[in-house]
């Protein structure tokens, strides 16, 4: 099992990765971070990705879904924005930030998962 600080410090050697955090969703604060500087602002990114995650479990609800969120793609022109929720505590998600140049994003959603399989708060 990898504490936070372990978890994102594997996460940042994906290839591509800008930045990552965990967040909790119950107050849109991080819990931890890795990268970002100078291209994404974490704190504002997790507030607002709390906002999207919120707004779909909203609307899961609201269509009597009984599933989980396994995660969600955010794509931009130059970058993939994934927000993974964790299976242990679902108030959590891990946000990541990938270079579409240089990330791929079918392996970077496979190690994250396997990341978050691992991590232990």
């Amino acid at each position: 099992m990898a504490n936070i600080k372990e978890s994102l410090a594997k996460i940042m050697q994906l290839d591509g990765a800008v930045g990552t955090c965990v967040v909790d969703s119950n107050s849109g604060m991080m819990l931890g971070a890795e990268g970002g500087a100078g291209t994404v602002n974490l704190e504002v990114a997790a507030a607002g990705n709390t906002e999207v995650v919120r707004a779909k479990r909203k609307t899961m609800k609201a269509l009597n879904l009984k599933d989980n969120i396994e995660d969600i793609l955010i794509t931009l022109h130059g970058q993939y924005h994934l927000i993974r929720p964790l299976s242990s505590n679902d108030a959590l998600f891990i946000y990541l930030v990938l270079d579409k140049q240089r990330g791929n994003l079918a392996m970077s959603r496979h190690q994250l998962a396997a990341i978050e399989k691992d991590l232990s708060i």
